[in-house]
């Protein structure tokens, strides 16, 4: 059945999918956005939309009730979105329109990353030792009780923007000042505040997760591939994880009790998690949304799932049966720049086939790039699947060792 649903950003890969999926079911997408990001929708994107509310996403006030209204105008039946920075919007506009969603009050603690801690702390989940820096003055004295090494973030930021991990004293300042520049999207309210964690040793994963009803169904858990030293940027995904049934079961279990946490009662959950080396597991962070980085397009390559499809029908709030349907592995290799400069080129890239499904680079040459120092540094990515998750890893592994990737030092930034 053709019904009007609203998408909070039609921008970027997972929305895009998200409005494809839609339209492909018959539905009616009514994208909300605002001014300066519609000027950047494609031609295709806009041909599929019904409709478009352009809106002020730096007034949430505002927004909410131009959202609200027009979702009333046109009868809307879902809302939905994958976008970081309008979780706690959609759960309240959710919630306004009697929309299936998250549960509104706790919907920020899924966005703020101070109030994310203080949700863990009620809801007993494992976490980092946390403070929260409201100035300068705090900050030695945070990182003290803290210890080093630490990580320094800001409390709303995303992508790892603005994170840093601090070995010693004297970096606390620069960690700072790269906390409290990182950029928000949509001109949104800034926190100003920034947490100093305790920095967990051990592998990192992420639990992939769709919730309906309040009933909590984990897909799959998620190896990352990470840089080390000052910045955490996630260099890959890989999917289904293998690991020991005591560790999956302590990571579904943390995640599980991170979920309920935020409040996430409909909809996707990506939660980042550290297994330590004596087994203990770590909630780093959760976001009420499908896990971006292409971890939908490994979940349909792995695991057979339609997450988009599924997404929009725990929305509509339909019956869904959420279940793997292949035993498959798939991983996603991003591309960064070895040093700042200009983009000159990018050789040995691979071509496109049935085991290579997706080979992609972002960024064009002669743009000024930089060392990745958050998840926007990515150039590309190669995207990998088969059965076999150790021949599926040693392929993205020589495919990553064929490509050259050449920048002039001499120009851009």
């Amino acid at each position: 059945m053709s019904v009007p649903v609203l998408l909070l950003e039609a921008a970027g890969p997972e929305s895009g999918q998200l409005a494809r999926t839609a339209a492909a079911c018959g539905h009616r997408v009514h994208a909300v956005t605002d001014a300066a990001t519609l000027d950047s929708y494609p031609g295709a994107l806009r041909q599929l939309l019904a409709g478009c509310l352009v809106t002020d996403f730096a007034r949430p006030d505002q927004a909410l009730k131009d959202i609200t209204g027009y979702g009333r105008r046109i009868g809307a039946k879902a809302l939905l979105t994958v976008n970081e920075y309008l979780t706690d919007l959609a759960a309240r506009a959710c919630a306004a329109l009697g929309l299936s969603g998250n549960d509104p009050e706790r919907a920020a603690a899924a966005r703020n990353k101070a109030l994310m801690a203080a949700a863990f702390e009620a809801g007993h989940v494992f976490t980092p030792s946390t403070t929260i820096v409201a100035n300068r003055r705090q900050l030695r004295a945070a990182a003290g009780a803290v210890g080093f090494p630490c990580i320094v973030k800001p409390a709303d930021g995303a992508g790892s923007a603005g994170v840093t991990a601090v070995t010693r004293l004297e970096e606390l300042e620069q960690a700072w000042q790269a906390a409290r520049q990182a950029q928000v999207m949509y001109g949104l309210p800034r926190d100003e505040r920034v947490l100093v964690q305790e920095c967990v040793r051990g592998r990192e994963f992420s639990v992939e997760s769709f919730t309906q009803h309040g009933v909590v169904t984990h897909l799959c858990i998620t190896r990352k591939h990470t840089t080390g030293g000052s910045h955490r940027v996630e260099l890959g995904h890989a999917l289904p994880a293998q690991l020991p049934a005591a560790a999956q079961s302590a990571l579904l279990d943390q995640a599980s009790r991170a979920i309920t946490a935020v409040g996430v009662r409909n909809g996707a959950a990506h939660t980042e998690l550290v297994l330590s080396p004596d087994g203990r597991c770590t909630v780093l962070e959760i976001g009420a949304r499908l896990g971006a980085g292409h971890i939908g397009v490994l979940l349909q390559h792995a695991l057979g799932l339609d997450p988009w499809r599924t997404l929009w029908d725990i929305a509509l709030g339909s019956p869904t049966t959420i279940a793997p349907t292949t035993p498959g592995y798939a991983t996603v290799r991003f591309l960064t720049a070895p040093h700042a400069g200009r983009l000159v080129c990018v050789t040995g890239l691979p071509a496109v086939t049935t085991t290579v499904p997706s080979v992609r680079m972002r960024t064009a040459t002669g743009a000024d790039v930089g060392p990745a120092t958050s998840n926007r540094g990515r150039l590309g990515h190669v995207i990998v699947t088969g059965h076999d998750p150790r021949a599926v890893d040693d392929r993205a592994d020589q495919i990553l060792r064929q490509i050259t990737i050449t920048v002039d030092p001499g120009k851009g930034t």
